[in-house]
């Protein structure tokens, strides 16, 4: 960037830290009552709270959500800033404390099994006459409704039910859980931020909440749908032919430098294909091996084996400033504190300083956001 294109940047960044600095958060106002635990409702309820909502995380006596005693990391990581309310659900006196939070709320998000919040009085259809504004979110593994809708589950169920998993391991192999982010658990909570942030747009025209039916599988079976796609244009009908499909990509993986650290390289288009080529000298330009794509893919396994022992000729940082300057995809793999101390490089990033240490936030500042 040129001198004075930095410092128009600084000025807009200083002018947009201004108006933020005046700025309401753009869930100021919104109550929530959080009846959820351990990972998908308390990492939607933590986003809320960043984006200005008051949440209340309402938690069973004596010990509260399951998290805090299974993982004590995961709890604090995911209820900063709620306000803790211990009710007995079973009893009078917590249910109505339950139903004085209720009466204040825009937004209640439960997690328990279908039936339970209806046996407890909680349900929807008990409250939505009495409270016509409220926005209800039920999440759950598999919805309210359905062969499998009682089924207790965990991250790589929810894979499994949406068809992620049979696309993991190789062609004639077993599926392998490879994913080490609860991508289910964490699709879900994205899917239902942005339905509450539609229903709460609803509402402004409506006057009227509504209940949404949000369940973990469904949002993994969401995020299929490119892959959907992709399989009916190639045919591929079978897990093995998906699976040869998605894996062995030319010049696509995660390559061994020689100090032992590892790049990823994506070189697909075929203008970053010639970029890498020339870089690293790894084909004649006319090599019957890589003349187009459909030649470099069905010569995968030969191409991404002499990147392979191209790139173990480099130490990580050369080869990645050497790559980067040619204008390629490449990227060091990073562990996680590497991650979050390279983004505070990023004015777009949002890092909170907690007392375990610093975490990310929603990764998109909206005006009055801290």
């Amino acid at each position: 960037m040129s001198t004075s294109g930095a410092t128009h940047a600084a000025h807009a960044a200083n002018a947009a830290n201004a108006v933020n600095a005046m700025a309401a958060p753009p869930l100021a106002g919104v109550r929530v009552v959080d009846l959820t635990e351990l990972l998908p409702g308390p990492f939607l309820t933590q986003t809320l709270v960043e984006m200005g909502a008051e949440v209340v995380k309402i938690e069973r006596p004596p010990h509260g959500d399951n998290a805090r005693h299974l993982a004590p990391g995961l709890f604090a990581a995911l209820n900063r800033g709620k306000h803790s309310l211990y009710c007995d659900l079973k009893s009078d006196s917590g249910l109505a404390e339950v139903r004085a939070q209720i009466a204040q709320a825009d937004i209640l998000i439960e997690s328990y099994r279908p039936g339970v919040m209806r046996r407890l009085g909680l349900d929807y259809e008990g409250l939505r006459e009495q409270f016509p504004r409220l926005i209800y979110l039920s999440l759950t593994g598999f919805g309210q409704d359905g062969p499998h809708a009682l089924l207790p589950g965990h991250d790589i169920n929810y894979l499994a039910a949406a068809g992620a998993l049979s696309l993991t391991g190789t062609p004639g192999g077993p599926p392998v859980h490879q994913a080490m982010l609860p991508i289910a658990d964490l699709a879900g909570a994205s899917m239902a931020l942005s339905a509450l942030l539609a229903a709460l747009y609803q509402r402004t025209g409506s006057g009227r909440g509504q209940y949404l039916d949000a369940a973990l599988a469904d949002s993994v079976l969401h995020w299929m749908a490119p892959r959907l796609g992709l399989f009916r244009q190639k045919a591929a009908t079978t897990p093995d032919a998906q699976r040869a499909m998605l894996g062995g990509k030319p010049a696509y993986g995660v390559f061994r430098c020689r100090d032992g650290r590892y790049l990823t390289i994506a070189a697909l288009e075929e203008h970053f294909w010639r970029g890498l080529n020339d870089v690293l000298g790894l084909f004649a330009a006319n090599d019957a091996c890589c003349v187009d794509h459909a030649a470099r893919t069905a010569n995968a396994e030969t191409i991404n084996a002499r990147l392979a022992e191209r790139v173990a000729e480099y130490d990580a940082d050369t080869l990645m400033a050497r790559l980067a300057n040619a204008d390629l995809p490449v990227f060091p793999v990073l562990d996680a504190v590497e991650a979050v101390a390279q983004a505070r490089h990023r004015s777009g990033a949002r890092i909170t300083e907690t007392e375990d240490g610093p975490l990310p936030g929603f990764p998109v500042t909206l005006e009055g956001m801290a």
